[in-house]
């Protein structure tokens, strides 16, 4: 029987998938989440948010489509959640573990999430997402790897190094969070240090321990950089070797060759370093953008690349990046990211099948961010609307409630900004399968960060200066790259388009940790209105319940009448058995 060209690739891409599907894996994990002091990460008594004693937190390894049950248990004093920062969550927002989707997981209690990473692959990192607890750790590294049967587009790595780069505060993050009504805490007052896998520089006289990654002569490894800070966006770099940029949160990019790489506050890359010098030392750097901090300054983090028979210490000073106020050369270089349109990603068909050259849009969000005094209270916002966090859940109170009491959908403008700063429950309509642009325009003096939950966007423009619809004849709309945390530069924009095929109840926000606490966010509601589970699944069976729907206090037990005075005890038939039973809160 012969097959046509088409028929084969056809049966190639079905073959694929089944394979993928039938190799699919359930991963199980249990998480103790608890607080450290004895940690001291910057020498300071603290507490830290460790899970499984851990700062940061176990790596989640997994494989596209794999099944992850998470559970975790809160042996913290407040309330919890946990985000999956990339993690799509196909249809399914039940599992995003935001204050819009999910009631916390209170102190003494646990409760599983359990969510597929359906269709992606990539390099992505977990943190707590209410109550600034992610100043005060609790973040760890997720990898999602290729299937077998999918080629990765580039050679075997001889290992792979998870690196979470972060800029930390010398106070503990409770301290930080209650100071938040002050203006000099809510719009200035920056993060005091850096730290590499939660430990501070090399070039602190004070440690004893720093970060350090062994490599052999002649082999190439893949490090997996995430900035899982909470305000400052970093130059990386290797002394002396150069690094290849492969993926970022997701896709396989175009190869192109860096002596030094921006990431900006909460974004994940992987690049791939070949130890081709001399066996010595050399020293890995990390230094805050928009910052004149030399590297004696606590907020450079400083690690260093050991090649494994060195005994030569890192010689001279840490090498220079890109000049950290030149902000066209971030321009450019972030615009140099593209996509690799021939690569199977997830899936076995190239990336570039799925992309927006002739897309209609159906809708176009110009959203502003920037801050405002509202009744004294130094808040952030967006379109002058700073969000206000109802006690119900977003998705709780449209299955029970179509939002009633909870929110009023598009209430709030969604491309011009509101005449006064408000403050108040900000839900906007996203159509379902349609295409959005989304224009982030920065008002702010400092680099911003927006991630949307529940997609990939494809970053199409940059530019600094006011944004205006002309402006789209300048996008890049053959190769943008595909992410979901993107950089707003100051007095600048940021477009991305998105196709909404993904229903749910999705946060977009301000990945900068005061702006988000502070009210730089709002969710985007993608409605289906087909019950059926393959479009949006239902809620878990495991549900927690609060706000407007929180189950009322069980009834008191009522009170045992009292026992007959005992009379005394018969002789034990020894025939018979005894059996005891406890339950333990833990």
């Amino acid at each position: 029987m012969a097959f046509s060209g088409v028929s084969v690739i056809k049966f190639a891409y079905i073959l694929g998938m089944l394979m993928a599907i039938a190799n699919a894996e359930d991963i199980f994990l249990e998480w103790h989440v608890a607080i450290d002091t004895s940690i001291r990460p910057v020498f300071a008594d603290q507490p830290v948010i460790t899970i499984n004693g851990m700062f940061p937190g176990p790596l989640i390894n997994c494989s596209t489509d794999d099944m992850i049950h998470v559970n975790v248990f809160n042996k913290m004093d407040e309330p919890l959640l946990f985000t999956w920062n990339g993690i799509q969550q196909r249809l399914n927002s039940w599992q995003d573990g935001v204050s819009g989707t999910n009631c916390p997981i209170q102190p003494g209690t646990n409760w599983t999430y359990v969510f597929q990473t359906k269709d992606q692959i990539g390099s992505f990192f977990y943190f707590p997402s209410i109550n600034f607890q992610k100043a005060g750790g609790g973040f760890g590294p997720i990898r999602i790897n290729n299937r077998i049967a999918i080629n990765v587009p580039f050679p075997k790595p001889e290992a792979e190094f998870d690196l979470l780069i972060g800029d930390w505060y010398q106070e503990s993050y409770k301290e930080i969070r209650s100071k938040m009504k002050k203006m000099q805490w809510a719009y200035f007052s920056p993060p005091d240090w850096m730290l590499m896998n939660g430990k501070v520089s090399l070039m602190n006289p004070n440690t004893t321990e720093h970060e350090s990654f062994t490599v052999t002569k002649g082999k190439t490894y893949r490090f997996r950089i995430s900035n899982v800070g909470t305000a400052w966006s970093f130059n990386f770099r290797i002394q002396n070797h150069r690094m290849v940029l492969v993926e970022t949160e997701g896709s396989y990019t175009n190869k192109i060759k860096l002596d030094s790489l921006d990431v900006h506050v909460g974004q994940s890359y992987s690049v791939l370093v070949t130890a081709d010098k001399n066996p010595a030392d050399y020293y890995i750097v990390a230094s805050p953008k928009l910052s004149h901090a030399d590297a004696n300054s606590s907020i450079y983090g400083v690690a260093v690349l050991h090649y494994d028979n060195s005994t030569t210490p890192p010689i001279g000073i840490p090498p220079k990046g890109l000049d950290p106020f030149n902000l066209q050369l971030s321009i450019d270089q972030a615009k140099d990211i593209r996509w690799n349109l021939t690569t199977g990603a997830a899936r076995p068909n190239p990336q570039g099948t799925f992309n927006v050259t002739n897309v209609t849009l159906s809708q176009t969000f110009i959203l502003q961010g920037s801050s405002a005094r509202i009744d004294r209270a130094p808040l952030y916002t967006v379109n002058n609307v700073s969000y206000l966090t109802p006690e119900t859940p977003l998705k709780l109170a449209d299955q029970f409630a179509n939002g009633s009491g909870v929110y009023e959908l598009d209430k709030f403008p969604v491309n011009a900004s509101n005449i006064d700063a408000i403050r108040g429950v900000f839900v906007a309509t996203g159509i379902h399968r349609g295409w959005i642009e989304i224009v982030l325009k920065n008002e702010l003096e400092v680099i911003d960060s927006w991630h949307l939950d529940g997609f990939g966007f494809y970053t199409v423009g940059y530019g600094i200066g006011d944004w205006n619809p002309q402006l789209s004849s300048r996008y890049n709309l053959y190769d943008p790259v595909v992410r979901s945390t993107v950089q707003v530069y100051p007095r600048a924009w940021t477009s991305v388009y998105a196709y909404l095929d993904n229903p749910g109840m999705w946060n977009l926000r301000s990945q900068l940790l005061k702006n988000w606490h502070l009210g730089q966010e709002l969710y985007v509601r993608v409605y289906d209105a087909d019950p059926n589970p393959n479009k949006e699944r239902p809620p878990p069976e495991n549900l927690l319940l609060c706000g407007n729907f929180e189950p009322p206090p069980a009834p008191p037990t009522p009170s045992a009448p009292s026992p007959p005075t005992p009379s005394a005890p018969s002789p034990k038939d020894p025939s018979k058995g005894s059996a005891t039973s406890q339950q333990v809160a833990w």
